[in-house]
């Protein structure tokens, strides 16, 4: 919004003070990118990466949906099939930061490519296990795996996408995400049913190698240039920027001052020191994790969006979980019903929420936060409503509600993360989100099945996450005072 009203000081007039010559790619000519533009290099990545979530959460959640028939080859129990996803979330949460610090060193599409690759092959052991040791060590496996694509994903839309469109970018991603939840599961049930699991496995590998081909097709683009559009969106100054000695990530330094805007974007010379402890170290890429850790963790609004998102997957997760369950109990419906309803639901509220909120974040970037969480709190208060409401109808539309909330924080909070990191770190910061998500997102199932047990009323042991998320709400309201702040000194230590 802010970004909105300074670029009105701009002479529009003049359609070449609009455009310049950036250089976004290592090693390749500059390209024209128009002030204000929310996809200066297309949406085909976003597409790409979306694409690479949802593959993820399909191949992952297919032995959901053919466990019943897998526990009758195996003869295994509840309990060990449920240990075989708990066992993976814990691979995962190990695995997530050295991911992140390699997203900051290394070539992030190859990572991410191959890390795909790594999802299809598991896809295809699957297949071939002949035990439940064999079906759980590749379980597990792939569990670790498949959350490793997030830390080098996301640090590439954050290049990629300026503040005008970092919301929707990666809004796509998330839903893709939750998407592929209801997607896996039907799949892996109808897969099993008709053609056999194990047949069903190793046809779901197929788009997955295909999704790992797609992605060598973005091209990997400089650290930070996402950042350094964004300080030029936000200038309401139409002459070009005096030049210092320019950062890799950019062409060889112009004169010392331009009125040229068709000109090269020249950064600006790396900040030295800084006694705002929001402010990254020099040498953040190849300084001890320990220091990174504690660098990221100064960053005021990270910690709240970091807190925020972790309370909402801890109640998204027990949310997802167990409303077939809820359905099947309090309205007796059969269990195929159950979770026609339960899934389509919360299918239908989040791609509405994703889309809604991450339209409103980027047309409001500067305040993201507060839409986030005043996202969250809506979908806090339909969640009530969901389970106080004893009729059928109206409690699938405050379900459908509650998940539109909750999708709308999910897109603006996972932008507001890549807004208050600089680039060269960004992959470290959203490793430490997702390993506390995926954290939070395993514990909500496991409490609410715990109070469950307690109370005898899966509708009792909603109440659980209730509280929670309101705290998570104000929370992240806190972090609106300091998200600005935060997101300048992110730039500014990019330049």
């Amino acid at each position: 919004m802010i970004g909105r009203a300074r670029r009105t000081t701009v002479n529009l007039n003049d359609e070449s003070e609009q455009i310049r010559q950036v250089p976004a790619y290592p090693g390749r000519p500059p390209v024209s990118v128009r002030r204000g533009a929310a996809a200066p290099f297309g949406w085909w990545p976003a597409i790409c990466i979306a694409l690479v979530a949802a593959i993820d959460r399909v191949e992952y959640n297919l032995l959901a949906g053919a466990l019943p028939t897998i526990q009758k080859e195996f003869g295994f129990s509840d309990s060990e099939g449920g240990a075989i996803a708990t066992a993976g979330a814990i691979a995962a949460i190990i695995l997530l930061l050295p991911a992140g610090k390699l997203a900051d060193t290394g070539k992030r599409t190859w990572t991410v490519s191959a890390i795909v690759a790594v999802w299809a092959l598991l896809t295809i052991g699957t297949g071939l296990a002949g035990s439940y040791a064999a079906l759980f060590a590749v379980r597990v496996l792939l569990g670790a795996a498949g959350q490793l694509y997030n830390p080098p994903s996301s640090s590439l839309l954050g290049d990629l996408y300026p503040g005008p469109g970092r919301a929707r970018a990666y809004g796509y991603e998330r839903m893709a995400y939750f998407a592929g939840l209801p997607i896996g599961v039907i799949a892996g049930g109808a897969l099993a049913q008709t053609v056999g699991w194990r047949t069903g496995f190793f046809l779901v590998a197929v788009p997955g190698i295909l999704i790992a081909a797609l992605v060598l097709t973005v091209r990997e683009p400089a650290r930070g240039v996402g950042d350094q559009l964004s300080r030029w969106y936000t200038d309401s100054s139409t002459e070009q920027p005096s030049s210092a000695p320019a950062a890799p990530i950019l062409s060889p330094p112009a004169a010392t001052t331009s009125t040229d805007p068709a000109a090269p974007i020249p950064s600006p010379p790396a900040a030295t020191t800084s006694t705002d402890p929001a402010a990254p170290i020099p040498s953040a890429p190849t300084a001890p994790m320990r220091i990174q850790l504690a660098a990221l963790l100064r960053i005021r609004t990270l910690r709240s969006v970091i807190t925020g998102l972790s309370i909402l997957f801890f109640g998204l997760g027990g949310l997802f979980f167990w409303m077939p369950s809820f359905y099947a109990r309090e309205f007796a419906l059969p269990e195929a019903s159950a979770a026609a309803i339960g899934g389509g639901a919360g299918l239908v509220g989040i791609v509405a929420g994703i889309l809604t909120g991450s339209w409103l974040g980027d047309r409001h970037h500067g305040h993201r936060v507060a839409i986030g969480g005043w996202s969250l709190l809506f979908g806090t208060a339909f969640l009530a409503g969901a389970v106080s409401v004893p009729v059928l109808a109206p409690q699938a539309i405050c379900f459908t509600l509650a998940n539109v909330g909750f999708a709308a924080a999910i897109a603006n909070l996972t932008a507001a993360n890549a807004d208050v990191v600089a680039a060269h770190r960004r992959g470290l910061g959203f490793a430490v989100l997702q390993m506390l998500v995926t954290l939070g997102g395993a514990l909500g199932p496991w409490l609410i099945g715990l109070a469950s047990d307690a109370s005898g009323s899966l509708r009792l042991a909603y109440t659980v996450v209730l509280l929670p998320l309101v705290i998570g709400s104000l929370i992240v309201f806190r972090g609106q005072r300091t998200y600005r702040q935060d997101a300048a000194a992110a730039l500014g230590t990019d330049r």
